[in-house]
């Protein structure tokens, strides 16, 4: 456990090497919340309720999901596959550390960074202009496990995909499929509340809505009881799947990897 809060803790110091970059994210962030929370807010303007959400249910989502964008790291991130396209990763797998065991830590270290230092500020800024809906203290708990077992299900599916890099020359047509879908069935672009229903019960079992629909949806306390344990157990599944595809395509890439003069 040692080696892992070392490797996290080195996570959290690259992020936070750049607070400019972190700034600029930031006003990102939060420009593009009130653009969504106005187009949501429009359609609020002729009707009270849409898939059990409100409009103060709906604005508090768009808040939440520009919050939680970087903790959960939906974009951009293709480690593993440039080490795998140059070679480093042969270096990777001569080290007494196995690689995915590696990432996650370090993704453990980098998500908390995140979520103080990009999320926070967006959050406040609209609470400071829209009437926002805040959890239960007895719910506190529960979403902050379900947003780190989401850090885990995005980590998870980001790995998998950049394992793709073993066989395939340029991976970016896949990173790309795979972010698109992702970022879609996630609820980032609309939450699957508004989906049609068959959409959305598609939507709600594949892995992607663990990764950010959950979490959220916790904290608007959409569930309640036994539900509560049932979203939690199948977040853990997914990132437990995951996980589990994950280390077999490292296996299986690891098997037929060649690197030039060895």
């Amino acid at each position: 456990m040692r080696l892992d809060w070392e490797i996290a803790k080195r996570g959290w110091r690259r992020y936070a090497a750049y607070p400019w970059a972190t700034a600029a994210g930031v006003f990102t962030n939060t420009i593009f919340g009130f653009i969504q929370a106005y187009i949501l807010l429009a359609v609020f303007r002729h009707r009270a309720d849409v898939g059990g959400y409100d409009a103060r249910d709906a604005v508090t989502y768009v808040w939440l999901a520009q919050a939680f964008l970087m903790t959960v790291y939906m974009f951009s991130w293709q480690e593993l596959a440039l080490r795998i396209r140059d070679g480093s990763i042969a270096t990777d797998l001569a080290r007494p550390l196995d690689p995915q065991r590696y990432w996650l830590a370090y993704d453990l270290g980098r998500a908390p960074y995140h979520f103080v230092f990009r999320g926070f500020l967006p959050f406040v800024f609209g609470a400071l202009v829209f009437d926002l809906r805040y959890p239960a203290a007895a719910n506190v708990v529960l979403f902050l496990v379900s947003l780190a077992l989401a850090v885990v299900v995005s980590f998870g599916f980001r790995f998998l995909y950049n394992s793709a890099a073993f066989w395939l020359v340029d991976v970016r047509g896949v990173v790309t499929l795979s972010i698109t879908v992702s970022v879609f069935f996630s609820g980032l672009v609309l939450p699957l509340a508004f989906f049609p229903t068959w959409l959305r019960t598609v939507a709600h079992a594949l892995p992607f809505a663990s990764a950010l629909q959950t979490p959220i949806d916790l904290w608007l306390g959409k569930y309640h009881g036994v539900s509560i344990a049932g979203v939690l157990g199948l977040q853990l599944f997914w990132a437990l799947a995951l996980l589990g595809l994950g280390r077999l395509a490292l296996r299986l890439g690891a098997r037929k990897l060649v690197v030039q003069g060895g």
